[in-house]
């Protein structure tokens, strides 16, 4: 019994009383009159549940962007968070914007439309069940309502719930509603039109019973409503439908709008009494919530006389009923292929017309890409396996450079591309070149690897063990390139021949990276950088200035040391023109710190802090011999020296003592290709 008190204590009562709340007609109507968002449309509510989770503008190519943090799916640990496209969700939050207002939107069918594996479905997924979180909080609430009918010899009332949950307000005769709502301060506007339909065929026939019983005392007939709060549940099919479509054969239009249940002929004598249909169809219980088509194009014609009349008029016909009012977001996915189809068949021109098109590309940024596959193989993720560093870096630089469309112009190389769409700098190109690179390729990210893909390779080297416990790039590289052989989505040689050559400049990237971090581990010694700095500083300022420095060593006067501030110049590529701009720079950023009471350090300074890596790096690099990692023979010193490069390595970069060896083994074949070429020059 201990434990059983101790789990019920999880449970929370008075929670549950909230969301199962009952009240009177009258109940609701003060309500109402205190908080008349309960009446909200679909779309309000959908646009008000993502808009409740906050917002962020930000800057990106000088235009302004909207980040909703609700797509970034925290209160869930982030297990379905989105990156990358910012600029489709923002399209997406301005259709249900315009839907909300009753400007036209709320008349037509959401359709997201982009390769497989960007997203689409997981969008849909996270409006879904954050609908359902909003339902039960205060401000998401929501109301519906169920009748106590009476029956005969004075037995129990019969409870009829409604079976599309409608809005109460729909029980006040629709001659004199619109007075009515005014006095609880709801006009009649665009945004409102909802409030004005009639009831479903049960609901109707129950308050028509019930007026005739009492002779049009409609107070009395409220005396048999019950008001209640409910939730959305996918689960229970509750404000939340979907419908995927099967073979043509066993697609029945049924399902949208429900049928007949033969069971209950016999007990009410018609098959047109609504108390003998199951009002279960998709559209029937997504009322006031979100019904999601899947594979929408997929549908059969004989589903889209329904579809049409759903989206334009709000209504949906069920069999031997009239025509009835629904209050609900359309919204369906598609692929590529689909929808050329769809654009080809001239039979879905009405379809066409009632849809706004959504694109949800593949991610092009590159740190959105890195954090997809880093959500699935964080370190919190994988077990027993090292993920060495920039393993799934090369991975996500490999998955976006097969999206991004070649410049036109700009003498720009595809991965130089890659950089400025990360928000890179590059000399030479500024935001406006980014902005021109985005119109020219308006169809980017369209087209490419899915995540999907490079998810299923990664997940493979992390079990087959290849790599002695760790996975390091070339592992996942020869991984995905092994995979393209079997790929079901490369329609052609030449394709394949494209992405194989994107992994060799992937390759040549990964190589740029790992020798500037063994470059960063071996200079790592702050003290030599420091000494480094405070000499090149003297030589500028003394050049700048024509006078001559002291020599620590001898105490003569000398000439600035011309060598050596163009020795660290270059290893940033100042040019001979531009060594007095750079070197007056420097000068003019310490004068400024020195203004504002700030002493000047090497590491506020990228660039500089850059060079004197660099620098320091060369002079290090013949003490060091990595060159001697490719003998079986190194000397006791080496070994020393080459173990605290390591250690640094491990320390800083996040490497471990298998990865760490053979990064520097790696890197140390680089200089000796790059040795030998020069040898033979």
């Amino acid at each position: 019994m201990e434990l059983i008190e101790k789990l019920a204590s999880f449970h929370n009562r008075g929670e549950f009383r909230d969301l199962n709340w009952t009240g009177t007609f009258a109940d609701y109507l003060a309500l109402v009159k205190n908080s008349p968002e309960v009446t909200r449309s679909a779309h309000a509510r959908l646009y008000d549940m993502v808009v409740s989770h906050g917002m962020t503008e930000y800057m990106d190519s000088k235009k302004k962007i909207i980040r909703y943090h609700f797509f970034q799916d925290e209160a869930n640990g982030g297990r379905d968070a989105i990156f990358g496209i910012d600029v489709p969700l923002m399209r997406l939050m301005d259709v249900l914007k315009a839907a909300a207002q009753g400007y036209g939107p709320q008349k037509r069918i959401i359709l997201l439309h982009g390769p497989v594996g960007s997203a689409k479905s997981t969008i849909v997924r996270l409006l879904k069940r954050g609908l359902e979180q909003y339902t039960r909080s205060s401000e998401g609430a929501i109301y519906a309502f169920q009748w106590r009918m009476p029956v005969e010899n004075g037995g129990t009332p019969e409870v009829a719930p409604c079976p599309l949950h409608e809005e109460p307000l729909h029980l006040i005769p629709i001659e004199w509603r619109a007075q009515a709502l005014a006095e609880l301060g709801l006009t009649r506007g665009p945004e409102n039109e909802h409030l004005f339909t009639d009831l479903c065929p049960p609901c109707r026939f129950h308050y028509q019973t019930l007026m005739e019983r009492y002779e049009g005392d409609w107070t009395r007939v409220l005396e048999h409503v019950t008001v209640r709060r409910f939730v959305f549940s996918e689960q229970d099919r509750v404000g939340i439908g979907s419908f995927q479509p099967k073979d043509e054969k066993n697609q029945d239009s049924t399902e949208l709008t429900g049928d007949i249940n033969y069971r209950k002929i016999a007990e009410y004598g018609s098959d047109s009494d609504p108390r003998a249909f199951n009002f279960d169809g998709e559209f029937c219980v997504a009322n006031r919530g979100l019904v999601e088509f899947i594979e929408i194009l997929k549908l059969d014609v004989a589903f889209l006389y329904d579809l049409l009349g759903a989206t334009q008029e709000h209504k949906i016909k069920p069999k031997k009923f009239p025509q009835t009012d629904i209050d609900e977001v359309i919204i369906g996915h598609t692929n590529e292929a689909e929808y050329r189809k769809l654009l080809a068949n001239e039979y879905m021109e009405a379809l066409r017309d009632r849809t706004i098109k959504i694109d949800i590309p593949y991610v092009t940024r590159l740190t959105d890409e890195v954090r997809i596959y880093e959500k699935e193989f964080g370190p919190d993720k994988v077990r027993g396996v090292h993920v060495a560093p920039h393993t799934i870096d090369v991975a996500a630089m490999w998955a976006v450079l097969t999206r991004l469309v070649p410049p036109k112009k700009h003498n720009l190389t595809l991965v130089q591309k890659m950089r400025l769409y990360d928000g890179k700098v590059l000399p030479g190109f500024t935001q406006d070149t980014v902005r021109e690179l985005r119109k020219e390729a308006d169809r980017e990210g369209m087209e490419g690897i899915s995540p999907r893909y490079v998810q299923d390779r990664i997940s493979h080297t992390l079990v087959a063990n290849k790599g002695d416990g760790v996975v390091n790039p070339f592992i996942v590289m020869n991984e995905l390139a092994a995979g393209l052989r079997h790929h079901s989505l490369i329609t052609s040689e030449e394709q394949r021949a494209r992405y194989q050559e994107l992994l060799t400049h992937v390759k040549e990237e990964y190589d740029d990276i790992v020798k500037n971090e063994v470059q960063r581990a071996i200079s790592a010694d702050e003290e030599a950088i420091a000494r480094l700095c405070a000499n090149y500083l003297d030589n500028v300022k003394a050049y700048l200035q024509k006078e001559k420095v002291k020599n620590r060593f001898t105490g003569r006067e000398e000439e600035p040391d011309e060598r050596l501030m163009r020795s660290i110049e270059e290893k940033i590529d100042i040019a001979e023109g531009r060594k007095d701009d750079f070197r007056r720079e420097i000068m003019n950023y310490i004068g400024a710190l020195a203004l504002e009471g700030r002493p000047f350090d090497f590491r506020t300074n990228e660039r500089l802090h850059r060079a004197l890596e660099a620098k320091l790096f060369e002079d290090s690099r013949d003490t060091i011999r990595l060159s001697s990692l490719l003998s079986d023979v190194v000397d006791r010193e080496t070994q020393e020296k080459i173990d605290i490069v390591k250690a640094r390595l491990i320390k800083y970069f996040g490497y471990n003592e298998v990865s760490a060896t053979d990064v520097l083994t790696y890197v140390a074949s680089i200089f000796a290709r790059g040795d030998a070429r020069e040898a033979e020059r």
